[in-house]
């Protein structure tokens, strides 16, 4: 419901990369929410397909951030379009080490290989993410930028699941006999935050009167300005 009303309000061309996260986001929960229901659909087939959708998930999610990251500094294109590459393509490294450190995780007793492995992907997946979100709001506040509305309760939306997730999953691993009960916290979560994005991305934001007083310039100002004209040369 929130891809097509983003599609129909326009803010698919804003956040291109935030729209196909949620189209396939809620394309794999759809599919995978099939296997479990479909007895001819072996448990080891379910978590490889789970298995293979987080990686892909992952990967979109630190896309997300670079786009979060390119608005929250668009006055300054230059070092916005170095930034976001930058946090996308380490954020990409560290999923792609995540990944591997989930294949070659030791299996216990009794423990399905990519259950297991899915597990170790998603605590790593979410520690990696819960940082890049935390960079981007002490970066916000260390250099006072102003966040744009619809990219700030995209990026609050993320953080809250993220640390819960992280959490969450952190002790669902480790074996707990309540482990059910928070797989359903984990939804509950995320349906939080999916009404936080409704919020922000279709609730107009108050515009606030403000004079017309020309701001100090910082150290972004002109690192923007010197790359640009280093890249002219």
């Amino acid at each position: 419901m929130l891809a097509l009303l983003l599609w129909r309000c326009g803010f698919a061309q804003r956040f291109p990369v935030f729209f196909s996260y949620l189209i396939f986001s809620a394309t794999e929960q759809f599919t995978l929410y099939g296997m479990d229901l479909l007895p001819s659909v072996s448990t080891e087939a379910y978590w490889r397909a789970f298995f293979v959708g987080s990686t892909v998930e992952a990967v979109l999610v630190v896309a997300v951030i670079g786009e979060l990251f390119l608005h929250l500094l668009r006055a300054r294109p230059m070092i916005a379009k170095l930034g976001s590459r930058l946090i996308s393509g380490t954020g990409a490294v560290l999923i792609l080490l995540a990944v591997v450190a989930a294949a070659y995780t030791p299996l216990a007793h009794g423990q399905l290989i990519f259950a297991s492995r899915a597990y170790v992907l998603l605590q790593s997946s979410y520690i990696v993410e819960g940082g890049l979100a935390l960079f981007l709001f002490l970066f916000a506040a260390h250099f006072k930028l102003m966040w744009n509305h619809q990219a700030f309760g995209i990026a609050l939306g993320f953080g809250i699941a993220w640390c819960e997730h992280m959490a969450a999953w952190a002790v669902i691993a480790s074996g707990t006999p309540f482990g059910k009960r928070l797989d359903f916290f984990n939804m509950a979560t995320y349906h939080v935050c999916v009404l936080i994005w409704f919020y922000f991305l279709l609730v107009p934001e108050k515009v606030a009167t403000t004079s017309a007083v020309s701001l100090p310039e910082n150290n972004l100002d002109i690192w923007n300005r010197e790359l640009e004209r280093l890249l002219q040369q």
